[in-house]
């Protein structure tokens, strides 16, 4: 995929991976508009790369998914990218039954369900662009869950399942459909506050560098660091990582 003079849409783009993305794409002549709940971060984004056009936007109402739409589709006519990349992670304990499961619902719609909306919604006005691409961001814990995340991996799974459905159905279309599947990204703020850094842990900056160089080269599932390992191991191999990756839980 031509990687330059495109028209890009980045959900959660003020922060994290989604920052460095519009980074790295503003860099290489691309329009990029980023989107967030948050006007203090979207206006902090702005500051540091003042070529970015940013929205507010709460990916997880989807009265704003649909105004995010109309927004787009005035303004920005030619967007041909679309980057699902908007995500939270919250530590929900089922031990607890419902009570802790019902202040965190919204990593469902925010992770999963604004996703696969915002992905329907853009496809008809994606497809009269002559190169076309729609990226979603899942996760390595996708494939192998991390149980104290049990709602976060469950979406990511779910994200990949979808993705891989999304592609087959839109092979005879211009939109090329690509799936990002970082491991831990130690500069997010998925859980509110940055995560501490490991060893098989990687930047945000390593992700998106990956991810130009796997959209330029049609490589629709980009797994990095940890996660190539995870996405092409059997179910023994993942059985056994799931061990350990959950040992403390």
């Amino acid at each position: 995929m031509k990687m330059e003079d495109n028209t890009i849409l980045i959900t959660g783009g003020a922060t994290g991976i989604g920052f460095a993305l519009a980074e790295s794409f503003v860099k290489l002549g691309n329009t990029v508009v980023v989107c967030g709940r948050r006007a203090d971060k979207l206006d902090a984004a702005k500051k540091r790369l003042p070529a970015l056009t940013v929205k507010q936007c709460d990916v997880s109402d989807e009265a704003d998914r649909k105004a995010l739409y109309a927004w787009v589709g005035e303004n920005f006519k030619d967007l041909n990218v679309l980057v699902n990349n908007a995500g939270i992670q919250r530590r929900v304990d089922l031990t607890k039954g419902g009570e802790d499961l019902a202040r965190k619902e919204d990593e469902i719609d925010i992770n999963f369900k604004a996703q696969v909306h915002l992905a329907a919604m853009f496809v008809p006005m994606l497809s009269k662009q002559k190169q076309a691409a729609i990226v979603n961001v899942s996760s390595g814990l996708g494939f192998v869950p991390l149980t104290m995340f049990p709602i976060y991996s469950a979406t990511k799974a779910a994200i990949h399942s979808f993705t891989k459905s999304l592609r087959h159905q839109l092979r005879g279309t211009s939109i090329k459909v690509f799936e990002v599947i970082p491991p831990t990204v130690h500069d997010t703020e998925l859980k509110g506050k940055p995560i501490e850094k490991a060893d098989w842990s990687v930047s945000s900056s390593e992700v998106a560098e990956s991810v130009v160089k796997g959209m330029e080269a049609d490589e629709y599932e980009i797994a990095i660091g940890a996660s190539k390992r995870w996405v092409s191991s059997s179910k023994l191999e993942l059985d056994q990582a799931f061990s350990n990756i959950n040992q403390r839980d």
